[in-house]
């Protein structure tokens, strides 16, 4: 018996860094996807093959022996084969058209697909029981998680999320278009998180005010999703990237690549932790192609997405 899921990357549209300490932040779930495929085996294995490796490991090796980006998926396997008290193994096959490792959501995106498509072959999960499973997975790799990433991996359109309140759907349903630019800078997200925390230390009184402009910002961006208005959205997009500007998580060559892209989009920042990673651009119709055209002519990689509002498929 085979089971098979697919979820959404994403985009941090507003907020990154600033939600970690309380303001919200505005995620859209983006149509580039990953696609896992579970089904038993007779070798009581856990076998998982991936465009990032291999990994083939007993049930029940605890999870801290799991030295591998693919740990999600085998605490996942081994957590459902023991609630089954199951002596068949799984075989789990990954696919992804999201680039690994860049702010993307891949992660999170295989998480939510892992989830649904490994507990799939022996039961129907309602979606929030995926979610939580999903997000347990999710800390085997970054123990700090929100949970709003695969929120959103789930459930897709927009989110808005905070600490306090969590998250909640935002209805809108905006006619943009997103282009997507790899800097191809490897980047530690710990470190950035880091050191932005200690810009906050040094000068609290300054970013205790940016807290509250990016607060204002969220909801004017909030009043814009509802209009459509994507002129306004990329307004507020520039102004956000001049905060991440300010807290250090941008470089020269985020730097260029946001400036080629503003120019012929409506605005263009960074998404993710910064440092390196993605920028992105705002974009419709009528302008796409030409930010895109601009975009490579500089030697940039890039592509262009659509918000994704199907969330999880399982099939």
């Amino acid at each position: 018996m085979k089971s098979k899921a697919s979820a959404p990357g994403k985009i941090i549209l507003f907020g990154e860094h600033f939600v970690v300490f309380g303001i919200k932040a505005i995620l859209c779930a983006i149509d580039k996807r990953i696609t896992v495929t579970a089904e038993k085996t007779f070798d009581n294995k856990i076998t998982i093959e991936s465009n990032i490796g291999n990994l083939v490991a007993d049930p029940k090796t605890p999870i801290n022996k799991i030295d591998s980006p693919l740990r999600p998926f085998y605490f996942l396997a081994d957590m459902i084969i023991r609630k089954q008290e199951e002596k068949s193994g799984l075989k789990i096959t990954v696919d992804s058209e999201i680039p690994l490792g860049v702010g993307l959501g891949s992660s999170s995106a295989c998480c939510v697909a892992g989830a649904a498509a490994i507990s799939g072959i022996f039961e129907k999960k309602s979606k929030e029981e995926i979610l939580q499973m999903a997000i347990e997975a999710e800390k085997t790799i970054f123990p700090n998680t929100s949970g709003a990433d695969c929120t959103v991996c789930l459930y897709g359109g927009l989110i808005q999320y905070d600490k306090k309140n969590g998250y909640s759907r935002i209805d809108s349903e905006p006619n943009f278009e997103l282009v997507i630019a790899n800097s191809k800078i490897e980047h530690s997200t710990k470190e950035v998180v880091s050191n932005v925390k200690q810009f906050k230390e040094k000068n609290e009184e300054r970013f205790s005010k940016m807290c509250t402009q990016e607060n204002e910002l969220i909801e004017d961006v909030l009043v814009c999703l509802k209009n459509n208005d994507l002129k306004c959205i990329g307004r507020n997009l520039i102004k956000n990237q001049k905060y991440l500007e300010i807290i250090g998580v941008s470089n020269e060559k985020l730097r260029n690549m946001i400036e080629i892209a503003t120019k012929y989009s409506f605005g263009a920042k960074i998404t993710g932790a910064g440092g390196g990673g993605c920028i992105f651009a705002l974009t419709d119709e009528n302008n796409r192609e030409k930010t895109i055209h601009q975009l490579k002519e500089n030697e940039y990689d890039c592509f262009s997405v659509k918000i994704d509002f199907r969330g999880l498929d399982t099939f």
